[in-house]
């Protein structure tokens, strides 16, 4: 039975195998989770602006489809949160695998040649994404989900942090910051899930918008969806400086300098990348 400050709203009963702590259809008849759900434009917005970015500059494919697989993974969540149907849910979870096993070979790969494809990398990401999609789809588990995508988080974490350690120590700010800012998303994800009745609880009693800044799930988007868009920028830092351009990373500005290396200067520019916050 659904907790009693849930209401009935226009998609109807939920038939995902998650519901998440906020209350549904409390703002909006036609929103099951109003704030999960517009949490998800920071996995949207910012993430087309670095596609339109990554065109423009000329960069390697492989960064366009990490921005746009960001993209993706807020349009599903935008989706699941705003119906809580079972396959709005998959339009959620599964872009996650993806996009993050885009993640891995973009950071596994900085230091290869120019427009080169490790096609075994890419064969292994392929087939984990498709055994994961089919047992998933079998068992409808989301633990084994969540295990699956942690795995693939941990493989960024410790690549990330050999970069750091081991090739160019300068970018742990950068790293840190991508790394910590998806560590307080994921531990607020955790206390949302923890105590969740205790939440709901404080939220009758209090004001509107104080009850709004409790749902640590949209936080939970918010942050994730920083912390993914701050790690494409170390991945594109780590492969431009290997790449010999030395880029710049400013708030509100995007500075790109390329170094005098082989190849016309126009080749150079227009290789380049403005990587910017």
């Amino acid at each position: 039975m659904a907790p009693a400050v849930d209401r009935p709203g226009y998609w109807g009963p939920p038939t995902s195998t998650l519901d998440w702590c906020e209350e549904n259809y409390a703002a909006s008849y036609y929103i099951a989770e109003f704030w999960n759900t517009v949490s998800n434009l920071i996995m949207i917005l910012p993430p087309i602006y670095g596609a339109i970015q990554t065109v423009r500059d000329g960069l390697e494919t492989r960064y366009l489809v990490a921005y746009l697989g960001i993209a993706a993974v807020g349009l599903g969540s935008w989706c699941f949160h705003m119906t809580l149907q079972y396959e709005m849910q998959l339009l959620d979870e599964l872009p996650m695998i993806y996009s993050c096993s885009v993640f891995v070979y973009c950071l596994f790969e900085c230091f290869k040649n120019k427009n080169s494809y490790n096609y075994l990398l890419l064969f292994i990401l392929i087939l984990f994404s498709v055994i994961v999609t089919t047992v998933y789809l079998r068992l409808k588990e989301p633990v084994f989900h969540q295990v699956m995508y942690g795995v693939l988080v941990g493989f960024l974490v410790l690549r990330s942090v050999y970069i750091v350690t081991w090739v160019y120590p300068w970018l742990r700010g950068l790293a840190y910051t991508s790394l910590g800012v998806f560590l307080i998303g994921f531990l607020l994800w955790n206390i949302d899930n923890i105590f969740c009745d205790t939440w709901r609880d404080l939220r009758q009693k209090m004001p509107p918008v104080l009850g709004a800044v409790t749902q640590f799930h949209a936080w939970w988007h918010i942050l994730t969806g920083l912390g993914s868009y701050l790690h494409i920028l170390f991945s594109l830092y780590t492969r431009t400086l290997y790449l010999k351009y030395r880029p710049k990373v400013k708030v509100s500005t995007c500075v790109m300098q390329p170094s005098g290396h082989a190849g016309s200067s126009s080749s150079a520019l227009q290789d380049a990348s403005k990587l910017c916050l």
